[in-house]
């Protein structure tokens, strides 16, 4: 059941209570007072979300997904020339001799 919150219009004194979705707001009795002129005011509400619909999760779908494309394209080979194979070690020395000049 629902917590209402109310404002008595003779003690003008705030009162929650937890009632029947229901019941007429003017048949409602302030506990201070015990008068039936309560008026019900607008609260903020609480809720519990559970499951995938979790705030943000449409992000942290999107990430995850961008990060196995990222990870399919690494494996592809270049669009222009070789790939260099870790184990054949650094690429030959280019200069004459295998001398380079400072």
């Amino acid at each position: 059941m629902p917590i209402y919150e109310y404002r008595c219009g003779q003690c003008e004194k705030q009162f929650d209570v937890t009632q029947s979705v229901h019941v007429r707001p003017e048949d409602t009795v302030c506990p201070h007072c015990n008068a039936q002129s309560a008026t019900r005011l607008m609260s903020a509400c609480t809720t519990k979300i559970k499951g995938t619909h979790k705030t943000g999760f449409a992000e942290m779908k999107a990430y995850s997904m961008l990060d196995e494309r990222m990870d399919k394209f690494s494996k592809l080979p270049p669009i222009m020339g070789k790939r260099i194979d870790p184990d054949a070690g650094p690429p030959p020395d280019p200069s004459p001799g295998g001398i380079t000049g400072n």
